[in-house]
């Protein structure tokens, strides 16, 4: 595989060793105070493990959570989930989807990131977890198991952060286990955080891709003020590269502001110069889109933010987007930085057409054989898994 060392300044990368048992200054966010369960899973193993490691909450079992409760940041609420655990990916036919299938085990998220779409998407207010998991454990298996021909890219990251209660749920654990039986099918957990505490010691047999939501320095600190810095969250990359993991990047949603091109440019530097591009499964892209109703949802809980007062327009598929010359200007950007540090690296685009693949890219996936199966070679070439598909 080729490669080019290097950052954007043409000096090698530096990668310092660290052990694996190095310390790191983790994030800190306040455990819950409160925990409301529904009686049909107070015996669960997530609440058992929840007891056991959040000894100080208060603890309420009820026969029904309600379902339009007042927000409170201090309460997680544990219920019995009674849909479908295993979804598709919320894509639409106007844009390429990548085929990601999304592994549903909770709502909502702390982290309150002022572009975060959960606040306009979910009518549940509360961080709610699952805890019917031998449930999900079961239909996830028979998905798989049904279909050994086909290969599996399944996330958690879609309507909560993937380790953002891992800390005291330990979901990670049996998950991670589970997708390391399983040759047929890679996890990935995307996170804000540096919660990886729980992933240091499992067997993943090369099955889990670690990903991180990343950023320009200063969209962290003023649109992502409670999330894990960048400086965190690539310690906890390089952490889980060493640890054998293979690792994901998401720079989604970019914002375009004056400085976008060094910031973003600095962030790539910084990535690369904390993993080795080989280990780095893929890299995603998108522009700051939102939907119409999203916005009055961002000036009242965050009066402060300027991130919709750029230059949109409607997309095709009702969100408003920067206009397209900004976006294609924006990953024309990052692909060209991308490859000088790893020409072969997967990058692709989040929900965008063809005609902005082609400027940015030089090819749109159907020339590449698809989205998806872009996606599962980069799996196959990147991971080793699934030598047989």
């Amino acid at each position: 595989m080729s490669r080019v060392a290097g950052n954007e300044r043409g000096r090698p990368c530096r990668r310092r060793k660290r052990s694996v048992s190095e310390s790191m200054k983790s994030m800190a966010l306040k455990p819950p105070g409160r925990i409301v369960i529904e009686a049909d899973v107070a015996h669960s193993p997530l609440v058992e493990t929840l007891r056991r490691n959040l000894p100080h909450a208060g603890v309420s079992v009820v026969d029904r959570v309600q379902e339009k409760a007042v927000h409170d940041p201090d309460v997680l609420e544990v219920v019995r989930f009674r849909g479908r655990f295993l979804k598709s990916c919320p894509g639409t036919r106007q844009y390429n989807c990548c085929g990601y299938r999304i592994l549903h085990f909770g709502l909502q998220c702390s982290l309150d990131c002022t572009y975060c779409i959960l606040q306009a998407y979910l009518n549940q207010p509360n961080l709610r977890l699952f805890g019917n998991t031998d449930d999900l454990f079961e239909e996830l298996a028979a998905e798989i198991d049904t279909h050994p021909g086909q290969l599996y890219r399944i996330g958690t990251g879609e309507f909560t952060d993937s380790l953002l209660l891992d800390p005291w749920t330990g979901f990670s654990r049996p998950t991670v286990r589970f997708f390391a039986s399983r040759a047929n099918a890679v996890l990935e957990l995307k996170t804000k955080t540096d919660y990886i505490g729980n992933l240091r010691d499992l067997d993943h047999r090369g099955h889990t891709i670690v990903a991180w939501s990343l950023n320009a320095e200063s969209v962290r600190w003023r649109e992502e003020t409670k999330s894990a810095t960048l400086r965190q969250r690539f310690d906890a990359a390089r952490t889980c590269a060493e640890l054998g993991y293979a690792l994901a990047f998401h720079f989604d949603p970019m914002l375009e502001f004056p400085r976008w091109k060094e910031e973003y440019g600095e962030t790539l530097a910084r990535l690369f110069d904390a993993v080795d591009p080989a280990r780095v499964v893929w890299i995603s892209l998108g522009a700051f889109r939102f939907m119409p109703e999203l916005k009055s949802s961002i000036r009242s809980r965050h009066p402060d933010s300027r991130i919709t007062c750029g230059e949109f327009i409607p997309g095709l598929d009702g969100k408003m987007r920067y206009f397209r010359d900004i976006r294609v200007e924006m990953y024309s950007f990052m692909v060209d930085r991308i490859r000088a540090f790893d020409p072969e690296l997967c990058t692709y685009l989040c929900m965008e057409g063809n005609d902005i693949w082609r400027d940015a890219f030089g090819f749109t996936p159907a020339e590449r054989g698809g989205l998806g199966a872009m996606l599962d070679r980069a799996v196959l070439q990147r991971m080793k898994v699934g030598a047989t598909f």
